[in-house]
């Protein structure tokens, strides 16, 4: 296993436990003052830290080249649907749909990545990586499949799911042509900072309006361990292995979130593991391996 494959567990294992430590921390927190916070505290996070490199600080790393006005433009659009768009949709998907659809909608993000990748000329994406894709897909739905709700109560939130999928995939794709001339830093530094500005414009009503008394300290420290984890050095993550592995095989990657997911909510929240849990996420591991091989 390579550096780069160890970072990436990293950060599945840090997603798969954000999800229980969301669940816990939004028993205090509206969602929307909570995702707000997030992204205001990552975003700090990134520009102290490019502040850092560019003022000559970090030494021994890399120089970083300037930005021009055509790489600001690509970062305002990947601020507005990878950060602002994305965790609007995400959110109101998550309120109007169940755990179950939303696991198994973003579960077709690999297959939406590689539909992108190959219509914008990235990459070639081969059979096999198709093949990889679909048997975790296949074993996503086996993970959840059992409590995926069919009828008609759910689309709207099962539309807007799918909709931050397509933002996510677009945001993966395309950050490629901006992150071969800058680091990963850089790109996902200045359009988190981007998204969160606006996102927090969106979200001021109901920040005005929250009693912040109410908030647990617990509750604040869950929601800082979320932004420094599972939104800046994940992210960090994600957008570096886009730079060296190409969106697809990185994507590969995002269906082992639910898998972590459980085991730690297992843990942490004392919610039981079934069969159907370890025959799909065996499946997953083994389209991951094939995508890998790929």
């Amino acid at each position: 296993m390579s550096r780069l494959d160890l970072l990436l567990v990293t950060m599945v294992a840090i997603w798969g436990a954000n999800f229980s430590l969301v669940k816990v921390a939004l028993r205090d927190f509206p969602e929307l003052a909570f995702n707000a916070f997030r992204l205001v505290i990552a975003s700090a996070v990134f520009l102290v830290a490019i502040w850092w490199q560019r003022s000559g600080q970090g030494a021994g790393l890399p120089r970083m080249a300037p930005l021009a006005r055509r790489d600001w433009a690509r970062l305002v659009v990947l601020g507005v649907v990878g950060h602002c768009m994305y965790q609007l949709l995400f959110l109101g998907g998550v309120k109007r749909t169940s755990v179950a659809n939303g696991s198994l909608i973003l579960g077709t993000t690999p297959v939406v990545v590689a539909l992108l990748t190959a219509w914008a000329g990235h990459e070639r994406v081969p059979p096999r990586r198709w093949v990889g894709a679909a048997i975790s897909f296949l074993g996503l739905a086996i993970v959840v499949g059992q409590k995926v709700d069919w009828s008609t109560s759910g689309h709207l939130g099962d539309a807007l799911m799918m909709a931050s999928t397509v933002c996510w995939a677009t945001y993966s794709v395309a950050s490629v042509p901006i992150l071969r001339t800058h680091s990963p830093l850089v790109v996902t530094g200045y359009s988190i900072a981007i998204g969160a500005l606006l996102y927090t414009l969106v979200a001021m009503p109901v920040l005005v309006g929250v009693e912040w008394t109410t908030i647990s300290p617990l509750s604040w420290l869950l929601m800082t361990a979320s932004a420094v984890f599972a939104l800046a050095f994940a992210y960090l993550i994600w957008y570096t292995s886009v730079q060296r592995a190409g969106s697809t095989r990185t994507a590969a990657w995002s269906n082992v979130t639910p898998v972590i997911a459980i085991l730690i909510a297992a843990v942490w929240l004392g919610e039981p593991i079934a069969l159907n849990h370890v025959i799909g996420s065996a499946a997953i591991f083994t389209g991951l391996f094939i995508t890998r091989r790929a």
